[in-house]
């Protein structure tokens, strides 16, 4: 299969950039610049190698279990997880989840789905230096059916009619698709249907009815913990074993963008180049001491950056400009460890809050109201909610009588006279009569995450900050 001439061009720019950067003396650094060089490095490729980590531990197994399944077929989660679920941080009560990797070495693979009627959806595409490549669903493709042509480095071959070429500049990518289901047994049962017919399949079984999928073998040593959280696996790594994941997956399985050569050619200063092995040992003995704690310090300088996510308005944490990153590589690197993938802010925001107005953080001890006014509920094209968690150690689900982790209109609150939305979020119930209205809180600390799908682009929008949610007042 012959490179794409675009491909290649920017290989070789890349390495004759990389190659010149080595050409000096490594040992000529100081043990300071090259500790600048490394933490540099180490935040480019964090995504990269999380997202690697995180594709082995969810697709080395034999079939389907929760949210891992071997390659190339669809993990359908078919209910919203129970109130005392503790396995993935922040899950959510809005969409289930059809998650698929796929492996695009040998040969481009097709998805399709089916007519969605009115139903939000959405199938973000990402690499595996986790932006989000291409996002279908409501908002870009529509609701009428779909098929994608996803396509890896290098293919040059031609797109069926009726296909939406995708091009994936990564060997492996990861489809989040995302459907809406309003969380009752009859909705549950329409969602699975539809995702029942999801398809993803290779090109070259397009058409073939007795195209049967065969998942690929497990590895018995994939070199890592299959049930460590990424972030214990990483660290784990070591300096030496981090770069030479990077090296070794940046030379023909995710070689970095164009755009990234000016990094390329500043990491080739400490030999760390796509393609060549990662010799430590090579900087001489102080670089490399210098050089040992690199993943504890890296990691704490990542979690330090969270700032760059977005800022606060209100006392409500506002997070943009996430699944398009360019040369961006913090932000990139801050959500790979603290919100892996993310979603285009186009397709969806998740403000949320831990204070109150007078900036006391919030507890169940208490009762407080979030109110909007008359026509100034959240702007969107799809649409909106808001889910309870309980902080501890993780944002977990808070367990009620109702069985309710989320307010929105689904359980059609009820306005006051001037029209206004008044939410309560509490540990008790406000009375029988405002019990739709509720959001049930935990005895002790709670975060409210507002969830809004589509939003609008257009004043008012939170997107511009023409729209912001309001600030949420203690009252007992």
């Amino acid at each position: 299969m012959r490179m794409k001439s675009k491909y290649l061009a920017r290989f070789i720019l890349m390495t004759g950039l990389a190659t010149a950067a080595s050409s000096g003396n490594a040992n000529a650094l100081t043990a300071e610049e090259a500790k600048s060089i490394a933490m540099d490095a180490y935040v480019y490729g964090y995504s990269l190698i999380t997202t690697e980590v995180t594709r082995v531990q969810m697709t080395n197994v034999d079939k389907i279990e929760e949210l891992r399944g071997p390659m190339g077929q669809f993990i359908n989660v078919k209910r919203y997880p129970p109130g005392d679920y503790r396995g993935v941080s922040a899950p959510n009560a809005d969409t289930l989840y059809s998650a698929a990797w796929l492996d695009l070495g040998d040969q481009p693979w097709v998805l399709s789905y089916p007519d969605m009627g009115k139903r939000y959806f959405l199938f973000p595409m990402y690499s595996l230096w986790m932006p989000v490549i291409h996002s279908g669903g409501s908002r870009t493709s529509g609701e009428k059916a779909h098929t994608f042509l996803l396509s890896g480095p290098g293919w040059s071959g031609e797109v069926p009619e009726g296909m939406t070429h995708v091009e994936v500049p990564t060997r492996y990518m990861l489809i989040l698709g995302r459907t809406y289901a309003d969380g009752t047994d009859a909705d549950y049962e329409a969602v699975n249907a539809l995702q029942a017919q999801y398809d993803i399949r290779p090109l070259s079984a397009v058409g073939k009815a007795d195209y049967v999928y065969q998942a690929p073998p497990v590895d018995p040593e994939p070199g890592f913990s299959m049930t460590d959280k990424p972030q214990a696996v990483i660290l784990g790594f070591g300096t030496e074993g981090y770069f030479d994941r990077m090296a070794d997956l940046m030379c023909k399985t995710a070689p970095p963008a164009a755009e990234d050569a000016p990094m390329l050619a500043r990491m080739a200063k400490i030999g760390l180049e796509p393609c060549k092995d990662f010799d430590l040992a090579a900087l001489g003995p102080e670089i490399a001491a210098a050089l040992e704690t690199l993943p504890q310090d890296a990691l704490k300088h990542i979690g330090d950056n969270q700032h760059v996510l977005g800022s606060e308005v209100n006392g409500w944490t506002m997070t943009k400009g996430v699944g398009a990153y360019g040369t961006d590589y913090m932000k990139r690197a801050v959500v790979a460890a603290f919100g892996w993938p993310a979603n285009l802010q186009e397709d969806a925001v998740y403000p949320y809050t831990l204070r109150d107005a007078d900036g006391q953080p919030l507890s169940g001890e208490h009762k407080y109201t979030l109110t909007f006014a008359k026509g100034e509920e959240p702007p969107v094209s799809g649409f909106w909610s808001i889910t309870m968690y309980e902080i501890d150690q993780g944002w977990w689900f808070v367990p009620n009588k109702l069985n309710k982790f989320t307010v929105s209109p689904r359980n059609n609150p009820v306005p006051n006279e001037d029209g206004s939305l008044t939410l309560y979020f509490q540990n008790e119930s406000p009375g029988a009569g405002k019990e739709a209205n509720w959001l049930p809180a935990p005895k002790g600390a709670f975060l409210p995450m507002l969830r809004m799908y589509w939003p609008k682009e257009t004043s008012p929008s939170i997107l511009d900050g023409s729209w912001m949610p309001p600030v949420v007042k203690r009252v007992q």
